[in-house]
């Protein structure tokens, strides 16, 4: 059976990621956990008139937990895995995720987004969500697929940058806002401190990438992990991996940055995983890699290469 972490008061952190937050739970590297989250605020939260149903453990976290930084998001943990040690990685197989919530929430503010100064007032939507049909409706009566993943997974960063919004996704991860990263994929994560100290939150139902308007149906999710401690990788940025694709990962305030990020990480893969030259795995990036706009909106932007598992020699 697997260990459960609940999305309670006192195992909360809102708005920042810190390597001096001590641990909720602690498992042992291949144990599976399941740890619950909830989104938003109270100003994006229903009123009790409206046909959604917010959890009494929301609105506790709202009266009881200070929000460090604002805007910042609901994080779960951390969750310290042992034997994890600075230098070597974290691999987190993503077994399930579950709707925690029959509602999800959007909001457009003036000044933020991919379109900053073309929407000069705030609206605020809330969708409902169909847990049996997995589907959205929007608000104009439009029904949507749902593929739920957490925005922000992460490990406590190096204890020198004290403590950082969960805003700006890094090389500890974080606000990654990665739609490819659902049930059955694999995120893996550099270390920086003893036992690694695992977060997660930002729930989201349903994205596309960019994230073009700050949000994407932002919902309470409950995720199954299985934490892995793997002292023989040794990256320096986040990776992922699907059933089909190796994904690598660039994040800086410049797009183009992000962008050549990502693609130096996926020659490093690529030569890595075979015999080719960086030359030849250049090339084959450029013949059979896709590189994609991950988000948009976190104020380092993010861009990611994904190159389908069967195309390297």
């Amino acid at each position: 059976m697997a260990n459960v972490v609940d999305a309670r008061p006192d195992n909360i952190h809102w708005g920042y990621f810190e390597a001096e937050r001590p641990a909720v739970a602690e498992v042992n590297s291949g144990d599976q956990v399941t740890i619950r989250t909830y989104s938003g605020a109270p100003n994006v939260t229903p009123d009790d008139g409206e046909p959604f149903e917010v959890a009494a453990e929301q609105r506790a976290i709202h009266d009881q937990v200070t929000r460090r930084q604002v805007p910042g998001h609901i994080l779960t943990g951390p969750v310290a895995v042992k034997g994890a040690m600075p230098g070597m990685v974290l691999e987190v197989r993503i077994l399930d995720i579950e709707l925690a919530a029959d509602w999800g929430w959007n909001i457009i503010r003036p000044g933020a987004g991919a379109l900053p100064d073309d929407f000069s007032e705030e609206r605020l939507f809330h969708i409902g969500l169909d847990k049996v049909c997995q589907v959205g409706k929007l608000p104009w009566g439009q029904e949507i697929p749902l593929a739920p993943f957490f925005g922000v997974m992460g490990v406590a960063p190096p204890p020198e940058r004290g403590t950082i919004t969960s805003i700006i996704p890094g090389d500890f991860g974080g606000n990654l806002d990665l739609k490819h990263l659902v049930a059955g994929t694999t995120l893996y994560l550099p270390i920086f401190v003893e036992n690694a100290n695992f977060s997660v939150g930002d729930g989201h139902a349903a994205q596309g990438n960019g994230e073009v308007c700050v949000t994407a149906i932002e919902t309470g999710l409950n995720g199954t992990f299985e934490l892995i401690v793997r002292d023989d990788l040794h990256f320096t940025m986040p990776r992922a991996e699907t059933p089909t694709h190796h994904i690598t990962m660039g994040i800086n305030p410049d797009l183009d940055e992000a962008a050549r990020q990502a693609l130096r990480e996926m020659i490093t893969l690529i030569c890595e995983c075979s015999e080719l030259s960086r030359e030849e795995a250049y090339t084959l990036c450029s013949i059979c890699c896709d590189m994609e706009v991950t988000q948009l909106v976190n104020q380092h932007v993010g861009a990611h290469a994904m190159l389908l598992k069967d195309r390297l020699p």
